[in-house]
């Protein structure tokens, strides 16, 4: 399986952050405008993140007054839940807060995580209040769905207790996700900082030997 040429942070599932590449997203191709660095640029997206959270919730609570089959019920359900997964894994990660990560298995049978983070932010900035909405909600639907877990099974609600377990592991993958995705940002980040640095002291103390040698000769 060929891997695409986006890649910004590419490592094994053992490592997951010291084998690095700094390739870009192919979303820092779009055109933005760097100045307009408030409001929201991608409402669409900022939707259809909130989206099909609430319609799986909504369906997962009031099903039963449509349907009296679990079947049907129970195959609605899990397409809102891949059809969010798809959608926060592949587009809203990648448009509000330039992260993205993915999985494949090799010839070898071995498991390889990728993460990926934009490489200029400064170029194509994140938007505050796009990033707060796409956190709050990768973080909140999870919490609930732990409480219909501890519901269905006080109640003794098994057949239901399997829709919310398929619901807890795509949420929970996405979460976990985009956490490895953040930290490996920042380790990187902290990185140039200090190479920064590094190279500003380096030039300064190059300079200022190279100013004494002219003033001696």
């Amino acid at each position: 399986m060929s891997l695409p040429s986006s890649v910004a942070y590419k490592c094994r599932s053992e490592n997951p952050i010291d084998d690095e590449s700094s390739v870009p997203l192919r979303s820092e191709t779009e055109n933005v405008n760097s100045n307009d660095n408030t409001g929201n640029r991608h409402p669409v997206a900022g939707f259809f993140h909130i989206f099909f959270r609430c319609a799986a919730i909504a369906a997962y609570l009031f099903c039963g007054w449509f349907s009296n089959s679990f079947i049907a019920n129970f195959i609605t359900i899990i397409l809102l839940l891949a059809f969010d997964f798809w959608t926060v894994k592949n587009v809203t990660g990648r448009l509000l807060v330039g992260l993205r990560w993915w999985n494949y298995v090799d010839n070898d049978g071995k498991s390889h995580w990728i993460y990926e983070s934009r490489k200029n932010p400064e170029e194509k900035p994140i938007y505050p209040s796009e990033s707060r909405l796409f956190w709050l909600a990768l973080i909140v639907f999870p919490v609930v769905w732990v409480v219909f877990f501890i519901v269905a099974l006080i109640t003794f609600k098994f057949k239901w207790l399997l829709i919310v377990i398929v619901a807890l592991s795509l949420n929970f993958a996405n979460l976990i996700g985009y956490v490895k995705c953040k930290k490996g940002a920042h380790t990187k980040l902290t990185r140039m900082a200090g190479d920064f640095l590094t190279k500003q002291i380096i030039n300064r103390a190059t300079k200022g030997t190279s100013t004494q040698v002219l003033e001696n000769i």
